[in-house]
């Protein structure tokens, strides 16, 4: 059983869809669906960061603080012309 979906959407975005929907040669309903399908697909419920997580490395910097002072480091690097 389909059902059926009322929206409100803001101008922009109504006419990015009219856009799209040319281009694509399709009804807007039909690229509202494609774009929903897609988002849901994508497992929304993830934060970005658990996306890339894997990705993620680590550098050895041999400086234990570098995370918490980064700032300091790099003024007296600069200064020291490093």
């Amino acid at each position: 059983m389909e059902s059926q979906l009322t929206l409100r959407l803001p101008g922009a975005l109504s006419e990015k869809l009219e856009r799209s929907a040319k281009r694509m040669k399709r009804k807007r309903s039909d690229v509202v669906r494609l774009a929903l399908e897609q988002f849901l697909d994508t497992e929304p419920d993830l934060r970005p960061i658990e996306r890339v997580r894997d990705l993620l490395g680590r550098i050895e910097s041999g400086v234990p603080d570098l995370g918490q002072r980064h700032r300091e480091h790099l003024i007296r690097r600069l200064r020291r012309g490093e």
